[in-house]
């Protein structure tokens, strides 16, 4: 008998998850004593009943290194920490099936599993280790706020859709003498925003990392402007804020999504920047999920294939719990607890930060 491995995608899409499972499948091909099955929808394939779990084969995943998306499926909602079930008076409640799920596995032979997934999800991955059960992750997130890697497979495809949006609209900004928003992904970490906003070359950019005050942001938009005449582009990530504000979010409706909804900060900048007393005629632009569709750029396939094949490799050494990470130049193994001790966030003296502040960039601090 084969020794079973089950591979799962948590958490957000990403770019490059399918090369991921492919340099699984393809690295497990390489014994004779493995293979590979995946459950749809992260851990909901194992507890759902039936179970939906499904034979990844070098077949199956041929050619998927180059597609979006997940072949696996993937959810926010749920999980085995925290299953939804609706109540007789239509409320809901959540209960921890994980000690349930673990048992299942067992039945089902699989020997050790590897989770793909984010912050949340290797959070999910520590607590199911100590439980017992033998697991591995790969960290994904467009984000790069995973600090026990250099970088996550996605990120570099992000910043390159969002490096296009900005290059775009400069020109219809030139053209109708514009200030132009735009509104990108970034949580907690402003890199998606800093990283396009330079290499596209916008005069203003605001991440969540440093709170910025919009009479500073007017001041830029004013200096850029002369009888009516000039363009500023303004990239903004959606988890900026202005100094003594908060971030701008909202409860999630959906039953077993914890995240709270971000978004709408692009617009309430174009409102205050008016209420503010800027004249010039301004338009916000919302990138919002391109920026996690598509197919993955070259770097991030190569990267997510890296993953893959490391993380089957620790599975062949028994080594569990252990994520995955990029250290550069070399693909290491690190312990869970160290991989979500923190989050990679942009630091004030940071390289990047000081490079856009010498190409005159505004962060709307001063």
């Amino acid at each position: 008998m084969k020794k079973k491995v089950l591979v799962l995608t948590g958490g957000g899409d990403c770019p490059g998850l399918n090369a991921v499972i492919r340099g699984i499948v393809k690295r497990a091909a390489q014994t004779e004593d493995w293979e590979v099955v995946g459950s749809i929808q992260s851990f909901d394939g194992v507890l759902r009943e039936p179970t939906e779990i499904i034979e990844l084969s070098e077949k199956r995943v041929s050619g998927i290194h180059y597609q979006g998306g997940t072949i696996l499926g993937t959810t926010t909602k749920g999980g085995p920490l925290a299953w939804p079930v609706k109540e007789n008076d239509g409320t809901w409640s959540f209960i921890d099936r994980s000690d349930e799920m673990i048992r299942k596995l067992k039945h089902l032979g699989i020997e050790a599993v590897i989770s793909i997934g984010g912050d949340g999800s290797q959070k999910i991955s520590q607590v199911l280790f100590e439980k017992g059960l033998n697991i591995i992750g790969v960290p994904k997130t467009i984000d790069n706020d995973l600090s026990a890697t250099d970088y996550t497979f996605g990120y570099q495809t992000a910043v390159q859709i969002a490096t296009e949006a900005v290059d775009r609209l400069v020109t219809t900004a030139a053209s109708h003498n514009r200030v132009i928003i735009l509104e990108v992904m970034g949580r907690d970490a402003g890199w998606i925003a800093l990283s396009s906003a330079i290499a596209g070359g916008a005069e203003v950019c605001l991440i969540p990392e440093i709170p910025y005050d919009v009479n500073n942001v007017l001041k830029v938009v004013n200096k850029r402007f002369k009888d009516g005449k000039g363009h500023v582009i303004i990239v903004i990530a959606e988890g900026a804020k202005p100094k003594d504000g908060d971030v701008l979010s909202k409860q999630s409706e959906e039953v077993g999504n914890a995240n709270l909804k971000l978004g709408g900060v692009a617009h309430k900048l174009l409102e205050d920047l008016k209420a503010a007393g800027c004249d010039a005629d301004m338009r916000e632009t919302v990138l919002g999920h391109l920026q996690r569709g598509g197919i993955p750029i070259a770097f991030d396939r190569i990267l997510a294939t890296q993953f893959g094949v490391k993380a089957m490799e620790l599975a062949l050494e028994g080594n569990y719990g252990k994520m995955v990470a990029y250290q550069h130049p070399s693909i290491v193994a690190v312990p869970f607890l160290e991989a979500i001790s923190k989050y990679n966030i942009i630091k004030q003296d940071s390289s990047l930060v000081h490079t856009a502040r010498g190409i005159g960039m505004s962060f709307g601090d001063r």
